[in-house]
């Protein structure tokens, strides 16, 4: 199976325009999309519409600022002052028909193959980021039948490889940036946390956003970096009135 994996769109149609067309000449058997349609951002309408009339199979799970835009009292408390204020103006101005769908998200883990899970934060918890060793040991903990996992929510490309040897097992991980793609060929013999990287907010100081490419077959992973106009998006959450950090991050790329 060949899958387009996306994550972390945050109301930024421009930069969803650019991954969605660059993406569309790939050859692909489904969508895969990890969450955090929205927040932060000032186009949510724009952008869920442009998921829910994806042509092809769309496999989704709920991100955490998706679920605070449906229902505040599910960790709002939680956000940064900036994030607080997009979130309350998110989910004043989401239609209502987005909404539902939004609403219909599943939360994951979801499993796209026996052996391959697609989640936000991590397996067990989409709010957890995936950050020092002890964060990717219990994530593997968490679903040990998986050889790969997918997910999003840190906004940072990278992998986690766990290879067991005999009695022994060593964890290393990596930062998956530089240039226009990366490729990378997944060993059978290893367990895998894979971050593609954010469509809508890139925080690895490259502005473009990224994409994954996965044949599971083969087992090989390409990440794409796409140009878009970040001014476009920029501009666009300074006239929503919201604050002009989240505007000037997505020319910074964090």
């Amino acid at each position: 199976m060949r899958y387009v994996i996306f994550s972390d769109v945050h109301a930024n149609i421009e930069a969803l325009a650019a991954v969605l067309a660059h993406a569309a000449r790939k050859r692909k058997d489904a969508w895969v999309f990890l969450g955090d349609a929205v927040g932060y951002g000032a186009a949510p309408n724009q952008v869920v519409e442009r998921l829910r009339r994806l042509k092809g199979r769309l496999v989704a799970v709920r991100g955490n600022h998706d679920r605070v835009v449906l229902d505040p009292a599910s960790g709002i408390e939680f956000f940064n002052d900036h994030a607080k204020l997009a979130a309350r103006w998110t989910s004043i101005v989401l239609q209502p028909a987005n909404r539902r769908w939004l609403n219909a998200v599943p939360a994951g883990p979801v499993w796209l193959e026996p052996n391959i899970v697609a989640c936000h934060g991590a397996p067990q918890d989409e709010d957890t980021y995936i950050f020092a060793e002890t964060d990717a040991i219990d994530a593997f903990a968490a679903v040990p039948q998986a050889w790969v996992v997918f997910f999003g929510h840190s906004h940072v490309p990278c992998v986690w490889e766990l290879r067991q040897e005999g009695t022994q097992a060593s964890l290393a991980f990596a930062w998956l940036k530089g240039g226009d793609r990366i490729e990378l060929f997944l060993s059978r013999d290893s367990r895998y946390l894979i971050n593609v990287g954010a469509v809508g907010q890139p925080r690895d100081r490259d502005w473009r956003p990224a994409y994954g490419l996965f044949d599971s077959e083969h087992g090989k992973l390409t990440i794409y970096r796409v140009v878009y106009d970040a001014n476009a998006a920029r501009k666009r959450i300074l006239d929503a009135g919201l604050p002009q950090i989240l505007g000037d991050r997505l020319v910074r790329g964090y």
